[in-house]
């Protein structure tokens, strides 16, 4: 490979290495996947700063029904449906995993979940067609330390946070391990339909193997870490090219709005537990009331029914925003960290490379030496982990579109479903007293 031109550096907006020695400059093409909107979009034109905006609706009056919601979403999948086409024929799948089944585990030294993982696979690197195994949380990240060792210029998926506040959250409790279930679940089928990460032989192992031996390889670091740690410990990057500071500038952004929305609805979640146990408390007293109202019974025994209906309802979409929502949102604020952990360690590459280069340029200039093979090798690990990031990158927005357009569209459905159950139970207490109107003519007449 010439050394005048790297392939990594120069697709990504990088100069040739004869310039590599001074400050980038001019104008350079921008992320276009930043610029693409999506569930909640980035917006980069010309020298404006990338930000999220707001989405503008076409029409502002609401959807008359729940079906002509759907509909307008329709359209929105028919745009992307050749694009997805696309993805899925370039992409057979042969490898499927599944986590289920939790199980609580008691013994003298500890208590602990495991999960069920079972694998189905046509892939010659598997002995056997399906295997069933049982694992606890800490396999997992086993299962994930080793692979950001192995593939140092992949994205790995995030797992859900190991460590819950004491007196918080009860972590044997089941809405936490369904949780958590759902979590893991997530993180291996995301591992599994990766074209790179699926073919790791730590996955084989943690898929098949009935014990771990999580022992093995833990002292080895992987070429590239320790090239990295040795050469760009002192050495500062010039310059990180425009792509990829579109894509710090994004994540930056995508990881305020996500904090700020996770705070907004934790802060609901509390205020609607609270006002369940003053509505809970206010239908008891319609109830009580009925008891001792013969003429008013059945008016009172409607009203405390209505405000029973409206508590069972809130209380379950106060379920799904805890169960199913804040859990994507904490899901991509991890990403976002390992989105960053994979550009950090992409910038000490480029620093290796860029240090390895100035130095071979000194002493070249000074007894005319040819340049050493450890810069093309260099050069070689900068142009891998740009054209990995960047394939990952695209993926990871891929997967985002899909996974935002799912959360808020089941969010939408589920406010839907929530308020027509209210809206139904007051419409049947108005006819009660409507009835109850008549009733009481009727007497008065006779």
């Amino acid at each position: 490979m010439s050394v005048g031109a790297p392939r990594g550096l120069a697709s990504s907006g990088q100069k040739p290495i004869a310039e590599i020695l001074h400050p980038l400059s001019g104008t350079e093409q921008t992320l276009s996947a930043a610029e693409e909107p999506l569930s909640v979009t980035v917006n980069v034109e010309g020298d404006k700063e990338a930000g999220l905006t707001n989405g503008t609706p076409i029409e502002t009056s609401s959807p008359a029904s729940a079906s002509s919601l759907f509909n307008r979403l329709q359209l929105d999948d028919d745009l992307e449906a050749d694009v997805r086409d696309l993805y899925v024929s370039t992409e057979t799948r042969d490898l499927f995993v599944t986590v289920d089944d939790p199980k609580k585990h008691i013994s003298t030294m500890e208590t602990y979940i495991t999960y069920r993982v079972s694998t189905k696979t046509t892939r010659i690197e598997f002995d056997l067609p399906e295997y069933c195994v049982r694992r606890r949380y800490q396999d997992f990240d086993w299962l994930r330390m080793k692979l950001e060792d192995s593939q140092p210029t992949h994205l790995i998926p995030p797992l859900p946070e190991k460590f819950v506040m004491k007196g918080v959250v009860d972590r044997f409790s089941e809405e936490f391990v369904e949780t958590r279930m759902k979590a893991l679940d997530k993180f291996l089928k995301r591992i599994a339909d990766h074209p790179v990460l699926s073919f790791n032989p730590h996955l084989n192992a943690f898929l098949s193997a009935k014990d771990l031996n999580k022992r093995q390889g833990l002292a080895l670091l992987t070429k590239v870490g320790e090239s990295v740690k040795h050469v760009a410990g002192g050495y500062k990057l010039r310059a990180r090219p425009a792509e990829f500071c579109a894509m710090g500038e994004y994540l930056d952004t995508f990881s305020q709005k996500l904090g700020t929305i996770d705070r907004i609805a934790q802060r609901i979640l509390k205020e609607q537990s609270e006002y369940l146990t003053e509505l809970r408390e206010y239908g008891a007293v319609y109830a009580s009331w009925a008891g001792s109202e013969e003429e008013l019974r059945r008016p009172l025994e409607g009203v405390a029914s209505c405000v029973t209906t409206c508590c069972s309802s809130l209380e379950d979409q106060s379920d799904s925003m805890s169960q199913d929502f804040l859990p994507v949102l904490r899901e991509y604020v991890l990403y976002i960290e390992s989105m960053k952990n994979v550009l950090r360690k992409r910038d000490q590459s480029q620093a290796e490379y860029e240090g390895r280069l100035e130095a071979a340029i000194l002493r070249k200039q000074e007894d005319r030496t040819p340049m050493p093979v450890e810069v093309e090798k260099c050069q070689d690990k900068v142009e891998c982990f740009n054209a990995d990031l960047k394939a990952d990158w695209e993926r990871w927005q891929s997967n985002k579109r899909q996974d935002f357009k799912q959360l808020l569209t089941s969010m939408a459905d589920k406010n839907i479903n929530h308020y027509e159950k209210c809206q139904a139970a007051w419409e049947s207490l108005i006819t009660l007293l409507q009835d109850k109107q008549t009733e009481d003519k009727t007497s008065e007449t006779n």
